[in-house]
């Protein structure tokens, strides 16, 4: 199985956009849409630059696929296009699919122990609530975020001339017209699609205006990333 579109939008609301490297609760550094070392290249300790958009995309395609072929050889029964976009989305997020309890109690076929199980993966505190979505996605088949992700500002220094570089992207929004506005709404025929400047266009294609013409280097210190 792959991926569906909504569950891939709803994977990206639960890890958030964010294209220069950070630590996360686990003191882990990370990029992109929750790159991290453990998924492959590039290594985020190492990765100074800003990522432009459209590489935070296509990086992620990439980790989602490997996380997708986990889950698909972790089961051994046939699951629901929701419930296998929750275990992707869980994978992605704890990396135990294959010694998590709940995926042995849906091998055995007992999808109702499973969902609970879910909740056995609690720490730290703050990702409880990512968990109860999953758990809700997998046992109701329930998308919770509107296909709606943060998109959370590059941290840079300032340009030669002093001024804010032109690519930040404010705050204030995730919506606004230079980010992409991330849709998941099948009634609205959306899927996971992006609109930019009035054009629709997939999500993973959405790229940033160009940087300033003076490239600065990145602030050591990350941007906070939400749960």
């Amino acid at each position: 199985m792959k991926l569906s579109k909504q569950g891939a939008m709803e994977l990206i609301g639960h890890e958030a956009i964010v294209q220069t490297r950070y630590r996360d609760t686990k003191n882990i550094w990370t990029i992109g849409v929750g790159h991290t070392k453990a998924a492959g290249d590039p290594d985020p300790a190492a990765y100074t630059e800003m990522m432009p958009l459209k590489e935070v995309f296509k990086l992620f395609q990439k980790d989602m696929q490997k996380y997708a072929d986990d889950v698909n050889a972790a089961l051994k029964v046939p699951v629901s296009q929701t419930e296998f976009d929750a275990l992707v989305s869980f994978h992605f997020n704890t990396g135990g699919i294959n010694k998590a309890s709940l995926v042995k109690s849906i091998n055995a076929r007992d999808k109702t122990t499973a969902a609970k199980q879910f909740l056995n993966w609690k720490k730290p505190p703050e990702v409880m609530g990512r968990r109860k979505k999953e758990q809700k996605l997998f046992a109701e088949g329930t998308y919770s975020n509107g296909g709606k992700a943060k998109l959370v500002p590059p941290t840079r220094t300032a340009s030669c001339s002093g001024k804010r570089p032109r690519s930040s992207i404010s705050p204030r929004s995730s919506t606004r017209r230079d980010a992409p506005r991330l849709n998941s709404n099948p009634a609205a025929g959306g899927g996971a699609r992006g609109t930019r400047r009035g054009s629709s266009m997939p999500f993973w294609s959405a790229a940033p205006q160009a940087h300033a013409a003076c490239r600065s280097r990145l602030l050591r210190s990350p941007p906070p990333r939400p749960i």
